[in-house]
């Protein structure tokens, strides 16, 4: 049974990122707006439904170091895992001015938080700055929607009466993919005697960021790039400003001293590292993919050992 479910999750995940990246591809067609924006926006949002309810569900169970944990490994699996895996399958041609704003969004997302946890706790206040912050990007995103239109076109572009259907069955189908694979891992670890602690920070870690791993490669797959780095970039925003935040409005979060000393730095770095990237290349290569997955490797060793 239990490899059905796994079966199951991997079905749910492939079909539901193909919905999700066809239907965000049509809805910018339509709405005439970059498809960039709308990978930040509306793709993101959908592949976060897993940090975010993981999260809540950790902070009503009193598990706040999870809450947090769950954020920061996702956002480090965001850049170093699915972003190396997106393009050592293909390459990706960078236009600079395109993501200088949404990408300095994130890293200062990224010091708030480490300058949030320097009290040892992030509380109520910090989670309606992170909330503020999130709708100050909306509203700017939407103001300026109409800037630097990609021209990538959606193939096979959706009626207008059927985005919102395969929107909302695209993200359904990514969060019960996620659910289905992560219990049915998580449950053959167990069944091999793996610690908890283990599968945390591997299986229920990249279990929140299958969503984003799928739909970044199916988009990449169907030429749609911009959606797969604007789902990215916005994932991390929205991880931070809307899950912790929301998170922290409903308990404070205690920010243990490690988190400030090991996790969060790395989180900054990989954040800076995607900036070198996006801004001193054309193009990211194979080569950048190699040394942001090994980075991540790295990381989940350092964090076992």
């Amino acid at each position: 049974m239990v490899i059905v479910f796994l079966l199951l999750g991997i079905v749910f995940l492939l079909v539901g990122g193909d919905l999700l990246v066809k239907s965000s591809a049509s809805l910018a067609a339509k709405l005439n707006v970059s498809p960039f924006l709308i990978g930040i926006t509306v793709v993101s949002f959908g592949t976060s439904a897993p940090e975010l309810l993981v999260s809540l569900n950790a902070a009503f169970q009193g598990s706040a170091g999870i809450a947090i944990g769950n954020v920061i490994g996702s956002n480090i699996a965001n850049i170093a895992l699915v972003l190396g895996l997106t393009i050592i399958i293909r390459s990706i041609k960078i236009e600079s001015n395109r993501y200088l704003f949404p990408w300095c969004v994130m890293l200062v997302s990224s010091i708030m938080f480490y300058g949030f946890s320097l009290d040892g706790e992030i509380d109520s206040v910090d989670g309606l700055f992170f909330i503020s912050g999130l709708l100050l990007l909306i509203t700017l995103s939407i103001r300026y929607r109409h800037s630097n239109v990609e021209e990538e076109e959606a193939d096979d572009a959706l009626s207008t009466r059927m985005i919102p259907l395969y929107l909302i069955l695209g993200a359904t189908g990514l969060y019960f993919g996620s659910e289905f694979l992560v219990s049915s891992s998580v449950a053959i670890a167990e069944y091999f005697h793996i610690s908890e602690f283990v599968i945390g920070i591997t299986i229920v870690a990249l279990g929140t960021s299958l969503p984003e791993l799928v739909t970044s490669l199916i988009a990449i797959l169907r030429g749609q790039s911009s959606i797969s780095i604007g789902n990215l970039i916005g994932s991390n925003i929205f991880n931070i400003f809307a899950v912790l935040g929301i998170t922290s409005l409903v308990k404070p979060l205690g920010a243990h001293r490690n988190l400030l000393t090991t996790d969060l730095p790395i989180m900054i770095g990989v954040t800076l590292l995607l900036g070198l990237f996006l801004f001193l290349s054309r193009k990211l290569r194979r080569i950048e993919g190699v040394l942001l997955i090994s980075i991540y490797i790295i990381y989940l060793v350092f964090s076992i050992s």
